[in-house]
């Protein structure tokens, strides 16, 4: 069911070193900030040969990694996303088979335009798991 490793997630405390050491130290194409209000997140995507890690930042002080970032002052990772053919179809096999879609359970548009849905950590060996529609 599952496609391709999109991205993996690292929330980190200071975006613009986060930019500067992918761009500067590892040599790494980077994205310009992109700020996501209507998910509390500002993101930046460091383009690799095989799949892109999203650098995250808080948005505000309502932001849903606010906590995150609160635990873990030095950042960390936050998730990984996996592609699906159909978003909708995704949801209903594991919902079906016990799995918990965060939030009200429809798809939300992600930072690549896309809809996405997240699904609960604890039903993914401790990991937060997004789900994108290819």
């Amino acid at each position: 069911m599952i496609g391709r490793l999109n991205h993996v997630a690292i929330v980190v405390p200071d975006l613009a070193a986060a930019r500067a050491l992918y761009r500067d130290t590892l040599g790494a194409s980077v994205s310009e900030p992109m700020d996501m209000p209507e998910h509390g997140v500002t993101t930046v995507f460091v383009d690799l040969p095989n799949t892109k890690i999203e650098l995250l930042h808080p948005l505000g002080d309502n932001s849903p990694i606010a906590g995150f970032l609160a635990r873990n002052p030095s950042g960390g990772m936050h998730h990984v996303c996996y592609e699906v053919e159909d978003i909708h179809a995704a949801r209903d096999r594991l919902v079906g088979k016990g799995a918990r879609v965060l939030g009200d359970g429809e798809p939300r548009i992600g930072a690549h335009g896309k809809p996405v849905l997240f699904l609960h950590p604890k039903d993914f060996c401790g990991t937060l798991v997004e789900l994108e529609q290819a």
